[in-house]
């Protein structure tokens, strides 16, 4: 079973510097997944070209850490063709993925245990 901290929409936005304090609190949960609602994005996480979402994806991957962004980010998507292949790359591997809603996080890990995805 894996362990998630599920992150609270209130609080300092996600960036690379609050990065280290969620992975902080995940090590303290012994948590495998953390998951970031996208309130918590700092402005610009989504703008692949600010490089912050790499630069958080990067903390949590040297640190073996799982990471699910959670909500709806579709108009973003809509509006970026590199946002949207890095979405579906990502989606399509195991560390890091962006879902609509906590049913879909269910889903992914459900899938996972039994062997399909």
């Amino acid at each position: 079973m894996t362990k998630i901290l599920f992150v609270p929409t209130e609080g300092p936005p996600l960036d690379a510097t609050t990065a280290n304090d969620l992975l902080s609190d995940a090590w303290s949960a012994q948590a495998d997944l953390v998951a970031v609602p996208v309130e918590r994005l700092t402005d610009g996480f989504l703008d692949l070209s600010t490089r912050i979402a790499g630069e958080v994806i990067q903390k949590f991957t040297n640190y073996r850490m799982r990471l699910a962004f959670i909500g709806d980010i579709s108009a973003r998507i809509e509006a970026s063709h590199s946002l949207r292949d890095f979405v579906y790359e990502s989606n399509k591997g195991q560390q890091v993925w962006f879902l609509n809603d906590r049913a879909a996080l269910d889903a992914k890990l459900a899938a996972q245990l039994a062997g399909k995805g």
